[in-house]
């Protein structure tokens, strides 16, 4: 079954706002595993602008599921990662600015540095995957840089989904088959959310995880967290 991870960056979106340590990001992080997610994800940014480093030292003690740590691959970002030795490492070309992921690495023009970046974490056993569009060229380039999984970046799909949902999947289909003849594992994230997710799945059964913030975190003010995760994973469930 295709584990679901819960992006947690929103709620500290929400902490920061208003200071002080409400919400409590650690507690989320506890909350969303006790109510059935398969994984914590969280992307922290030099602005720290949501999550913190602190948070990512202070969540990984108590995470019991599997922990993901997406992030720009900067010096301080590898550090972070070597020193909290997360299950898996997402690897994303994120500016500095960058308000949300919004594009896949061209993955030849950095093999060299992401085989650098990859062996690194490799050697400490972390389980890497790096962020893609759906172009071949980019995927298979990726197998070539020792990465043990690809995640295709979604928002393509979610933008076309109510227009002409098998227009929109086709590309998606086509490059899970390439990563998956490529000996990859698959990951899928971005914009993934409770209209579109089932259909997803059902194209591409063979999806190992799915990431998921924005859309969760936001159904949750309305729907509960605990009632958000189980509608969630019914998702991916058939």
């Amino acid at each position: 079954m295709t584990k679901l991870s819960v992006n947690i960056n929103k709620i500290a979106t929400l902490r920061n706002a208003r200071g002080g340590n409400i919400p409590n990001v650690k507690t989320a992080a506890i909350n969303c595993e006790l109510f059935g997610a398969d994984g914590i994800t969280v992307h922290p940014r030099p602005d720290e602008r949501h999550i913190r480093y602190r948070d990512v030292l202070e969540i990984r003690p108590v995470i019991k599921t599997e922990f993901n740590i997406e992030g720009y691959p900067s010096d301080k970002f590898i550090e972070l990662v070597l020193s909290v030795k997360p299950d898996q490492v997402t690897l994303v070309p994120d500016a500095h600015d960058a308000i949300t992921s919004n594009a896949g690495w061209n993955v030849p023009r950095f093999r060299l540095f992401l085989a650098d970046v990859v062996s690194v974490f490799r050697k400490e056993g972390i389980r890497t995957s790096i962020f893609v569009d759906t172009d071949p060229v980019n995927i298979e380039t990726a197998a070539m840089t020792g990465a043990d999984r690809v995640e295709l970046y979604t928002e393509p799909y979610a933008a076309g989904f109510d227009k002409d949902a098998p227009s929109a999947i086709a590309p998606f289909i086509n490059a899970a088959k390439i990563a998956r003849d490529s000996g990859l594992g698959l990951n899928a994230g971005h914009d993934l959310n409770l209209d579109n997710l089932r259909y997803l799945h059902q194209n591409i059964p063979w999806i190992d995880e799915v990431s998921i913030g924005h859309a969760l975190i936001s159904d949750a003010l309305y729907l509960g967290l605990e009632n958000t995760i189980q509608m969630y994973r019914r998702q991916l469930a058939g």
